[in-house]
């Protein structure tokens, strides 16, 4: 079975020509957000260029290693020296939060993410184990290897604020799509329908690491091998689906736009289960169970 919508590169929402002209080895897709691959994953980026210190928000802080990038990013766009005025987490799994704790130190910035994922990342409970056996490729069956924390980013984290709005970013709003994490969020810009999508959907196989090499474009579901609640998953992509999203900049994969990735969307959230859920896998009939403190499979139901 395939697990992917194949998209045309036309409908990528970066241009390599322009992205050719900067220095900060970032993907512009709108004057006020870019975003940088970081070996299998991508960072985002709000704010003007120039922007300066305090001006700008960092989301999700990339693989093990990359802050030294991120920084390196950040001076060039924002001013040497410019400090975020928050980094926002789309969750905390081992690549999306690689760097957080150096960044966090260096900026003494505060960090956002949902209630559901402090226990990961205030240092109580790790994530419970990836699923090896969904297939698809070998960045699957490596997954046992990948961390899976707690880390301890206690002094700098807050949850985002109740009533939905995003800090340092106004005019966006957070949304929660649970399913591939308890506390996954998306955010959303109404005035150009601008999704950051985190994982909750992507636009390449990241279980194969020959997709994640030359990401070739293509609308799946979120990770395989790392998501722990399906039917959280489908009712995510199902809510993203109705936002009717001109661009999306996705955790994986390039950032794509317009009328054929919406309907590459809603295919995926009409067919979900087939074209997302994988045929086997132990979160696939038994959804993880999370504890306070604790991260673990449920029992198996007959």
């Amino acid at each position: 079975m395939k697990h992917e919508i194949p998209l045309d590169p036309a409908a990528r929402a970066d241009d390599p020509r322009q992205d050719d002209r900067r220095d900060d080895h970032t993907h512009a897709v709108t004057p006020d957000l870019a975003y940088q691959r970081l070996a299998i994953v991508n960072v985002a980026y709000f704010g003007m260029p120039g922007a300066g210190d305090g001006r700008w928000v960092l989301i999700d802080a990339g693989v093990g290693g990359a802050a030294g990038l991120i920084l390196r990013a950040a001076e060039e766009r924002f001013g040497a020296g410019a400090r975020p005025a928050a980094i926002l987490l789309t969750h905390g799994h081992f690549d999306h939060v690689g760097g957080l704790e150096e960044l966090a130190e260096r900026w003494q910035a505060p960090i956002y993410a949902h209630a559901l994922e402090a226990p990961y990342l205030d240092g109580r409970a790790a994530y419970p184990p990836p699923d090896p056996t969904v297939g698809g490729g070998l960045m699957s069956l490596l997954s046992p290897f990948y961390p899976r924390g707690p880390i301890a980013v206690g002094p700098w984290l807050q949850p985002f604020p109740a009533d939905g709005s995003v800090p340092g970013m106004p005019g966006w709003r957070w949304l929660h799509t649970p399913g591939h994490t308890p506390g996954h969020v998306s955010l959303w810009r109404e005035a150009d329908r601008c999704l950051l999508a985190g994982d909750a959907f992507i636009t390449t196989n990241q279980e194969s690491a020959y997709a994640v090499a030359v990401q070739e474009p293509a609308l799946q579901g979120p990770p395989m091998y790392y998501t722990q609640d399906w039917s959280q998953a489908r009712a995510s992509v199902e809510r993203l689906a109705t936002l009717e999203p001109e661009t999306a900049v996705t955790g994986h994969g390039r950032a794509m736009r317009g009328p054929e990735m919406r309907a590459a969307l809603h295919l995926l959230a009409q067919e979900f289960d087939r074209i997302a859920v994988p045929e086997q896998g132990r979160y696939v009939r038994d959804p993880a169970r999370v504890e306070t403190g604790t991260a673990y499979p449920a029992p198996h139901r007959s």
